[in-house]
């Protein structure tokens, strides 16, 4: 099928492949330099952490069984009260394992999640990915994701508890977020961008803040996650160039897709996620609980921090489950 008029020129623009080598597998990541890294440390000043990543819970998790392939992590335990002596009384052991797909809670896609015209990121074939997992672009080479995050509060910008569904964030709204938490951004920053979408799962009840999580089994009814999946806000294509033109590292947002839901062009599905992952080689996150870092954000006026988000170095894998953690 031929390529949208729009989506095209906005490709041309962002496009990386070569920027960084043509054997890179990494994209703007490699804008995370060690001076960024020294700059993201600076940010550290009263030491409050805040856990950007959601339960892990078969119960609670978002999946509900409308993304195909999706299903929240199922834990078990794979052996119990075992005896490690001759005294069963002295040592005992418990393990458990756990069975998800890696994109069902707070996650970072990979580079390979996503092709199109049969290539992925750097003009790699979309035949690099098999049933062995990703050859080129797989999540395990990104071992290492700290740097200054910046959370750009795009709902609060507009006086909003939540964006509406359906909502395409534009540049504009971008720069009033900017506005807001009195930020530029820096080349190599780590963008989270917050919608107030959580609101449909109550997670700021969930986790209240400085608090611990409030187990609350019967939260998430269909209805909330109908509300959270399927009529969302999120970022339009018109973003990509300003990512592009700031050099941002990589962009996560408090929304399942990332992208505004339904999306922009019915002629082309998802296509923030090709710009993003195939175009410009940038990695994007989903489902970020932002809430009581924005609401702190909003109290003390600092919207920068040093963000560690590393994912897990699972070979070949096209993406990976992560508990970011923001320190101010």
């Amino acid at each position: 099928m031929g390529v949208p008029e729009k989506f095209a020129a906005i490709a041309t623009k962002v496009n990386n492949w070569g920027r960084w080598g043509e054997d890179d597998q990494l994209g703007t990541l490699n804008l995370i330099t060690d001076e960024v890294r020294r700059r993201a440390a600076r940010c550290v000043s009263t030491g409050k952490a805040f856990p950007l990543g959601l339960a892990m819970s078969e119960a609670e998790g978002v999946q509900k069984g409308i993304v195909p392939g999706r299903f929240n992590p199922i834990r078990t335990m794979s052996y119990l009260n075992v005896a490690l002596s001759d005294d069963p009384e002295w040592i005992c052991s418990n393990e458990d394992v756990v069975v998800m797909p890696l994109q069902c809670a707070t996650h970072w896609d990979g580079l390979a999640h996503v092709s199109y015209r049969g290539k992925i990121y750097n003009g790699f074939p979309q035949s690099s990915v098999t049933s062995a997992g990703a050859s080129r672009c797989g999540i395990h080479l990104v071992d290492s994701l700290v740097g200054r995050g910046v959370l750009l509060d795009v709902a609060r910008a507009k006086q909003m508890d939540v964006l509406d569904g359906g909502y395409a964030i534009q540049p504009a709204d971008l720069d009033a977020a900017c506005e807001l938490g009195g930020v530029r951004i820096e080349p190599g920053d780590i963008v989270l961008v917050r919608t107030g979408q959580m609101v449909h799962l109550n997670m700021a009840e969930r986790f209240p803040a400085g608090g611990s999580a409030v187990p609350l089994p019967n939260l998430l009814d269909f209805n909330n996650v109908l509300r959270y999946m399927g009529f969302a806000p999120g970022l339009s294509m018109a973003t990509a160039e300003w990512f592009h033109t700031r050099d941002v590292a990589a962009v996560a947002t408090d929304t399942l897709a990332l992208e505004v839901l339904p999306c922009e062009d019915k002629h082309i599905y998802l296509p923030v996620h090709l710009l993003h992952l195939v175009e410009m080689g940038m990695t994007q996150g989903q489902n970020w609980l932002l809430d009581p870092l924005a609401a702190d954000c909003a109290e003390d006026g600092v919207y920068s921090f040093l963000l560690d988000a590393t994912p897990l170095p699972l070979t070949n894998a096209l993406g990976s489950p992560v508990n970011p953690v923001a320190i101010k």
